[in-house]
């Protein structure tokens, strides 16, 4: 009773909102949100949704590209050192903030200085005082267009990590975003829309920044062209699923961010909306505990691996959208190449025939699932299925999310279907796997030869050498099978047919510049 009186009252402020927008000339972007932010201050106290509408409001020296590749943003070039250890950027000429003020290299370092202070909050700090990935020795400012990071030792990460949404893009501020005692007061940024209003519980409210410095070229994610073509962008906070759907089927929401696979049919099928999908840099993936007595044996893995078809699964479990990978590497990824492509051919006859060389004798294995994750648990049932066909006499044991995370962690498992969440570095991926399971049981991969391509990966910033690793690592994970990637996940967006220029990408998450209504 209480969820339904909550989606009657969202129902009728969308109504209300919806009235008074369409009396205007101009009607508002409306977006809608499951919950509401934390807060407007970057990477900190954040979420995935606070990260979202953040990134409307500033910018970073750098930002991730379409396909996940960091690219010059404020600045309009980065160059490295020989050594590795010293990124030079150069700022574009012209910015400015919010406030009609210019940003110079003291706005840069004065950002700097706020995020990493004592006691800032910014989740990223650990990221470059050498607890993380990288230890930012020094920052300089030899004129004001130019800034120079100083870090300890070559790493491939740190442009990546400056340009993460959970670190808010470390988007450069205004000292005017902070009031006189230091306390965080709203974000003056760069950005394409500059904050408006923020209404607790129900909607945030951004209007277009007029003076924005836009890039030439093409919408290209976070950085490219990024015009704002409407004059204001409202996120509506719909916690209710069902709600927000009925608000895009009558016109008082028009783009859901976030949809579920099973309902693209239904919404396909909707006059005047459409769908749209594009693939991230999530993974599902069958884990297998190589400590296991029978899951020990290579082969008996190999013969896992090829009982499945993979391109059945992924068209059943997302609705005919996404496309198998066995890569640990996203299909989106600047590193899913030739070698990538590559991946176990489903061929029943080869799995009996790699059952008998690993002599099993019919044992139970089980598959760790929960109902939590739809499509995950689905992988399971279909795996199920397939593993039998083979004579493989394979069970599913269903808990609740909480205790199969905890089982995950543990490494007290034979086999589980699992969702990885993004990330957006391929190194980063495959860190996720691997390590010494003594200390970390939830690593699936305990391969020293990995682990030292792995450390080559994350300290190399030439694409070629990196790649290289990459691939050898492919043909390693192969061969050894600690897990079966099965494919990544999708961001689909539902939008209304008067609504052009929205597009879902590799960070799932929505942006409402280059998107525009045009007349019906």
């Amino acid at each position: 009773m209480k969820n339904h009186l909550l989606s009657a009252a969202v129902a009728l402020a969308l109504g209300a909102m919806a009235g008074t927008a369409w009396a205007q000339s101009a009607p508002p972007l409306r977006i809608s949100l499951t919950a509401d932010i934390r807060s407007t201050e970057p990477g900190v106290n954040r979420d995935s949704n606070s990260d979202a509408v953040v990134l409307h409001i500033v910018e970073g020296l750098v930002a991730y590209g379409e396909d996940a590749e960091v690219r010059p943003l404020l600045a309009k070039s980065v160059d490295i050192s020989p050594d590795g250890k010293t990124y030079t950027f150069k700022l574009r000429d012209g910015i400015k903030f919010h406030n009609g003020k210019p940003m110079t290299s003291a706005d840069v370092l004065w950002t700097w200085q706020h995020y990493t202070a004592a006691n800032s909050g910014w989740r990223c700090a650990s990221e470059f005082d050498g607890r993380g990935t990288v230890k930012v020795t020094g920052v300089e400012t030899p004129d004001a267009q130019t800034v120079v990071y100083h870090i300890e030792k070559p790493s491939s990460l740190f442009l990546a990590t400056l340009a993460r949404a959970d670190c808010g893009g470390t988007g450069i501020l205004s000292k005017d975003s902070v009031r006189a005692d230091g306390s965080w007061d709203k974000p003056i940024g760069t950005g394409p829309f500059e904050l408006a209003e923020w209404k607790r519980g129900e909607y945030v409210r951004l209007t277009k920044f007029a003076g924005y410095s836009n890039l030439d070229g093409k919408r290209d994610g976070y950085t490219g062209s990024k015009r704002p073509l409407v004059d204001e962008v409202r996120f509506l906070i719909v916690p209710d699923d069902s709600t927000a759907k009925a608000a895009l089927q009558r016109g008082n929401i028009d783009i859901i961010e976030d949809v579920s696979n099973s309902d693209v049919p239904v919404l396909q099928g909707t006059p005047n909306v459409k769908v749209a999908h594009a693939p991230v840099m999530s993974m599902t993936a069958l884990l297998m505990q190589t400590k296991d007595p029978v899951l020990s044996s290579p082969k008996m893995r190999q013969a896992l691996a090829h009982a499945i078809d993979y391109q059945q699964l992924a068209a059943a479990v997302t609705e005919g959208l996404a496309q198998p990978n066995n890569s640990i590497v996203p299909l989106v990824s600047p590193y899913y190449d030739a070698a990538q492509k590559q991946g176990w051919n489903y061929d029943p006859a080869l799995a009996r025939k790699l059952l008998g060389e690993a002599g099993y004798k019919g044992q139970d294995l089980v598959i760790l699932t929960t109902k939590r994750y739809p499509q995950s648990y689905n992988s399971a049932v279909i795996i199920q299925a397939m593993l039998q066909a083979v004579g493989i006499k394979a069970q599913l044991s269903v808990v609740e999310w909480a205790t199969q995370l905890d089982r995950y962690n543990a490494g007290t498992y034979q086999m589980m279907t699992f969702p990885y969440s993004a990330r957006l570095d391929a190194a980063l991926n495959y860190e996720m796997v691997t390590g010494d399971k003594a200390k970390q049981p939830r690593k699936v991969w305990d391969n020293p030869q990995a682990l030292k391509l792995i450390e080559a990966a994350s300290s190399d910033t030439d694409h070629a050498k990196r790649q290289a690793s990459f691939d050898q690592l492919h043909r390693l994970f192969l061969a050894d099978v600690p897990s079966i990637p099965l494919y990544n996940g999708l961001d689909i967006g539902a939008y209304r047919a008067d609504i052009r220029g929205y597009q879902p990408w590799a960070v799932k998450k929505p942006r409402a510049w280059e998107v525009e209504r045009v007349a019906p």
